[in-house]
């Protein structure tokens, strides 16, 4: 799965791999990137995922049947499939293992305005949640081996508590400055550390993208994905944040609305009929 923002689409298919100019589209495609070379690749070998993109994925059909398909009652019904198939498989001797795939088998359009990405990390955050709070069961349960050992606690730690974590921490800080309790050196040594901690998680992303995919980006469309790199953390990640809050907290008052995913496509818009000549 990858962003095809920007990139240039022929017949359906990507003739040629940019990277956005719009700075909403080039974060997502630098936070993709991210999460797919590093994190779920990682995954691969540390307990398998417990989640797939939604756009496109790959199952076999017997597992899907034992498993009685997608659940109509949540709206992480992909995340929650694979999880419900990966535990009925290990209880019961069957396929079990969920792997991702980093070549760009297909391509997802990414949300072009912070009303849909609003909308549609809100609602990742319940599905994510929901999924979780339903299969509680399987965290740091040995029968389940490393899908509970390993993948299920890395979900509910690092995917579902980071955003309490973080926006906990803006609010300390902003108290902090407020009533004079910070030690400015200490502040700005410790922002330097972790903004430059993560600048290098996406570089090693973009290095990794750049040596194991086919059609490789020319260094004019590296650097814009390294200026969307830079300015990531710059508005979008509070943003992002925001969202992912808001979602936890209407999980909580029991919201199941799916919401819209508006794409703006590719075609371009047809000509106005000429005028009749007299």
């Amino acid at each position: 799965m990858r962003v095809v923002n920007g990139s240039v689409v022929e017949r359906s298919r990507v003739v040629e791999v940019r990277t956005p100019r719009s700075p909403l589209a080039g974060f997502q495609t630098i936070e993709y990137i991210r999460a797919f070379f590093l994190g779920r690749l990682g995954l691969n070998r540390l307990g398998g995922n417990l989640i797939i993109s939604g756009a496109f994925g790959l199952f076999r059909r017997s597992a899907i049947l034992q498993a009685e398909g997608y659940s109509t009652s949540t709206v992480g019904e992909d995340m929650e499939l694979v999880v419900r198939a990966r535990r009925l498989g290990m209880e019961q001797g069957g396929p079990s293992w969920v792997a991702f795939v980093p070549d760009p088998v297909a391509w997802t359009e990414a949300p072009p305005n912070f009303k849909i990405l609003k909308g549609q990390r809100d609602r990742w955050q319940r599905g994510l949640l929901d999924s979780l709070w339903r299969h509680r069961n399987l965290c740091l349960n040995p029968a389940y081996g490393r899908m509970g050992l390993v993948a299920f606690p890395y979900q509910l730690l690092v995917e579902l508590i980071s955003p309490l974590v973080e926006g906990l921490g803006l609010l300390l800080l902003l108290l902090s400055l407020l009533f004079g309790q910070v030690n400015t050196a200490f502040a700005i040594g410790f922002w330097v550390a972790a903004y430059g901690y993560g600048l290098v998680l996406s570089a090693l992303a973009l290095l990794l993208e750049q040596r194991c995919f086919d059609v490789r980006r020319t260094p004019r469309e590296q650097a814009w994905l390294m200026i969307w790199a830079v300015a990531e953390s710059l508005g979008y990640r509070q943003y992002v944040l925001y969202a992912r809050l808001q979602g936890m907290f209407r999980w909580l008052l029991g919201k199941s609305d799916w919401g819209r995913m508006e794409r703006v496509g590719f075609r371009k818009p047809k000509e106005a009929p000429c005028a009749s000549k007299p």
